[in-house]
């Protein structure tokens, strides 16, 4: 059922639910840097109601609108190893021609321990068929767990990097594509210590912290983590935790990275998809005893 909102002036948005445990749509605004504090206020109610939500026909964004969109959310940041779009200050492009393929499971760079908390994504070129993203509820898949799991997660801290085998977890993976995942991916190798579950500052939910930067379980041996990691893993992405959009050129996603994953279907063969993205600075995660996550490496590697 869509919940309308009167936002200003007789204003209204629309939040239509998309799929059972996450998604909405948000029609009847137009996205700007000018935006009213009750509408973005509105925006961000229904992000962390629904995790992610999807705009259609925002086609009067650039790159300059979208990273003042971005702004009224909170701080943007660069990646950490990948230079900005040029002419931006903090875009990040996704080209599937120069290895933008972002096709296995992930949350934004959780190699670092204050990672985003909120990222922005706009369609710039879209191919004509294929090319969606899909996102999990990874507090629906806590919520979910047994019991003997859940007490299991509770107590894991995890490895997270972004030195991890690149090629091996994805298909078909191009020499340029891993050349430049080598040479600026990780031109400055980090590792990070996160609690396997986490409490959601705004919300209280607890989320399960994994994804594909993940190395190890601390403490654990190398294949007891990668037998581990595949039970949790398998629970974040069940399809009933899922919601899979069909994007369009002018469409604008935002989600709350703190409380999702995920995955750049990568189906489109040799057709052009080219994605921008913003990311919005976050805060460090905290265990459920009030631990918080924190960096133990982040070595610069000598090129």
């Amino acid at each position: 059922m869509s919940n309308v909102k009167e936002v200003q002036n007789g204003a209204a948005i629309v939040v239509t639910p998309v799929a059972g445990r996450i998604g909405a749509e948000i029609s009847g605004v137009k996205l700007s840097g000018e935006l009213d504090a009750n509408t973005v206020d509105s925006i961000r109610e229904a992000l962390l109601k629904y995790k992610v939500v999807f705009f259609r026909d925002q086609h009067q964004l650039d790159d300059q609108g979208q990273e003042a969109f971005a702004q009224l959310f909170g701080k943007p940041v660069v990646h950490p190893t990948v230079p900005a779009k040029n002419g931006t200050n903090y875009i990040l492009e996704l080209h599937s021609d120069h290895g933008g393929r972002a096709d296995s499971w992930h949350t934004d760079v959780t190699f670092e321990a204050a990672y985003p908390k909120f990222s922005i994504l706009r369609g710039v070129v879209i191919p004509e068929a294929g090319g969606d993203t899909v996102w999990a509820n990874t507090a629906a898949a806590y919520e979910n767990l047994p019991q003997e799991l859940k007490i299991l997660a509770n107590q894991l801290w995890a490895v997270h990097t972004n030195a991890y085998d690149y090629a091996s977890k994805k298909n078909n993976v191009s020499a340029e594509a891993k050349k430049r995942h080598d040479e600026v991916f990780t031109s400055t190798i980090y590792e990070t210590e996160h609690p396997v579950v986490h409490v959601h500052p705004e919300t209280g939910e607890r989320h399960l912290l994994l994804g594909h930067f993940v190395k190890n379980f601390v403490g654990l041996s190398s294949t007891d983590s990668a037998h581990i990691f595949s039970v949790l893993q398998g629970h974040v992405t069940q399809l009933e935790n899922t919601v899979r959009w069909k994007w369009k050129a002018g469409d604008v996603i935002i989600w709350d990275n703190r409380a999702t994953q995920h995955y750049a279907v990568n189906d489109y063969g040799n057709a052009q998809r080219v994605v921008r993205r913003v990311t919005i600075d976050g805060e460090t995660p905290s265990s459920l005893d009030g631990r918080r996550s924190i960096t133990k490496t982040k070595v610069r590697k000598i090129q």
